[in-house]
């Protein structure tokens, strides 16, 4: 299955910058999308970044600069449009999106993620709040609109283009890092890149006031 992770280069990560400076925000970010991509290929997928600018990673890179809407649609017209590289009876194969800052996914949540993606014409992983960090479609006619509450949105694009939808609840694919106070849950479940880069930055848990909080030496 093919699998498009978006990754901006322009400002990333600008949420954390109450916690790292720009040239850490760049290589934690970088460090995420190298995670998100082990976990893509480990789990039989093929990732494809689709970035706003290059991007020197050992992976198919598509450069696109428009806003994430446009530029994760005319990915699934090229996929899902037409005849999607299949014949003329012959439906989709189905298509993926992986968000680039999913930290803590791992293959076994992305088996689950593809797996409901055969059984369904559009699977969403919902994030926290309401938006929409991974999905898995082969309907022909769903496309994307990631303003505000995605997941509803996407839950409701489904329907109206009849496609069968299924929502995959995961822990590890509905946890996006954007926020200082999400580097906790690298800390406590992350086991690659990015849990790495953090400790090494010197981040740490700090749990003496009887909650957990980051902090940093």
């Amino acid at each position: 299955m093919e699998v498009i992770v978006p990754f901006s280069t322009d400002r990333p990560k600008s949420r954390l910058s109450d916690a790292l400076s720009p040239d850490e925000r760049a290589a934690f970010a970088r460090a995420m999308l190298d995670d998100v991509l082990d976990a893509v290929a480990a789990a039989g997928g093929e990732p494809r970044v689709l970035a706003t600018d290059p991007v020197d990673v050992d992976r198919s890179v598509t450069v696109d600069d428009r806003p994430l809407t446009d530029a994760v649609n005319a990915a699934l017209d090229a996929r899902l449009g037409g005849d999607g590289g299949t014949g003329p009876d012959e439906a989709p194969e189905p298509v993926a999106v992986v968000m680039a800052d999913l930290a803590l996914a791992t293959p076994a949540a992305l088996d689950r993620l593809f797996a409901a993606g055969r059984e369904a014409d559009v699977a969403v992983v919902p994030g926290r709040g309401g938006g929409t960090n991974a999905f898995v479609a082969s309907h022909p006619d769903f496309r994307v609109d990631y303003h505000g509450a995605s997941y509803l949105d996407h839950r409701e694009i489904a329907a109206e283009v009849g496609a069968a939808f299924a929502a995959v609840d995961s822990q590890r694919l509905g946890t996006d890092v954007d926020e200082p106070a999400d580097l906790a849950e690298v800390l406590i479940h992350g086991e690659g890149r990015a849990a790495a880069w953090l400790r090494e930055a010197g981040f740490a848990l700090d749990a003496s006031e009887g909650r957990v909080t980051v902090v940093r030496d």
